[in-house]
């Protein structure tokens, strides 16, 4: 059985399509701060994929979007240092726009739906609900000086600063007499306009699978390889459920698959079997949010969709 599955509800487990109710079972099977393994049940390949379609690229994230750099010299304790340094402008504004930007849903908007800002023209919007504010000032020494995320200082509360784990990330490098100093504001956004929004990697979906023994005699075959999974892991009726141990079992059977001297003579004494309606769904963030906020915001957002199809094909028929 899946071991210690926490259910939590979201906007996937009543999607409106097409005058129907789609409902989706949904159970947690592993929860990190950067990685989450659910399993989706009473469901089909179809919406898993667009559940991992809209993760990737309708699910709302902040990123940076502009940098200015401040260019120059400087005077600082007697000596000058000049706004140089061993890459392109250019280059350090690509970084600075993949660093993961903590993501607020319930505070930021989008600039074109602003309150403040949505009657403006885009070159004129921005504000303390649509945008984020870093600036960066760092000098180099003569063993060369790094910069990194955690250099960039976030113009406003605290909890908005680079999280602590994502503090290292290389930006560049500075040498004696060189210094960088921008301001760089960041925006919500989504995957489809620019891979800096989309806030997930990795995510992949499978049905779920169980091992099932046809032949007991033969499946001690694999048994006397003295390998990680053992009969004692099956039940009485011959079946294995729990998804790591099936996962597991996966790579094991390649001892005994085609190519390997055991094949014939283990001649599928156990197989795998897909479970009907069930998926193992993964994925990881990229740090700007918790994989639990990523996932309910990407349902939200294909709730919507649905929503707006079902509107749409009403009005046309």
């Amino acid at each position: 059985s899946i071991a210690s599955p926490a259910t939590f509800l979201t906007s996937l487990h009543a999607l409106n399509l097409i005058r129907g109710v789609i409902m989706v079972k949904i159970k947690v099977l592993k929860e990190t701060e950067e990685k989450m393994q659910l399993l989706l049940s009473e469901t089909d390949r179809s919406l898993a994929n667009a559940l991992r379609r809209t993760l990737i690229s309708d699910t709302p994230k902040m990123a940076i979007d502009s940098v200015r750099f401040q260019l120059g010299t400087k005077e600082q304790d007697g000596e000058v240092w000049e706004t140089t340094g061993p890459i392109p402008d250019e280059m350090v504004a690509q970084r600075l726009a993949m660093v993961p930007i903590p993501t607020m849903h319930d505070k930021f908007h989008f600039q074109h739906e602003c309150p403040n800002c949505k009657d403006l023209v885009e070159a004129d919007r921005g504000c303390l609900e649509c945008q984020m504010i870093y600036t960066c000032v760092v000098f180099g020494d003569e063993e060369g000086k790094w910069v990194t995320a955690g250099d960039m200082k976030y113009l406003g509360e605290e909890s908005l600063e680079i999280p602590e784990h994502y503090k290292s990330i290389p930006i560049t490098k500075l040498l004696k007499g060189q210094m960088i100093e921008f301001y760089a504001t960041a925006i919500m956004g989504r995957g489809r306009e620019h891979t800096k929004w989309s806030p997930v990697c990795g995510v992949a979906f499978q049905p779920r699978r169980i091992g099932v023994i046809n032949n007991k005699t033969k499946a001690k075959i694999l048994w006397d390889m003295d390998l990680e999974t053992t009969a004692k892991d099956f039940d009485k009726s011959g079946k294995l459920e729990d998804v790591d141990k099936v996962s597991t079992l996966a790579l094991e059977l390649n001892h005994v698959g085609e190519g390997t001297e055991e094949t014939r003579e283990f001649n599928d004494a156990i197989t795998l079997e897909e479970v009907p309606g069930e998926y193992i769904f993964e994925f990881e963030t990229d740090g700007s949010m918790s994989p639990r906020a990523a996932f309910e915001k990407a349902s939200e957002e294909l709730a919507k969709g649905f929503s707006a199809l079902e509107s749409d094909l009403s009005d046309a028929l």
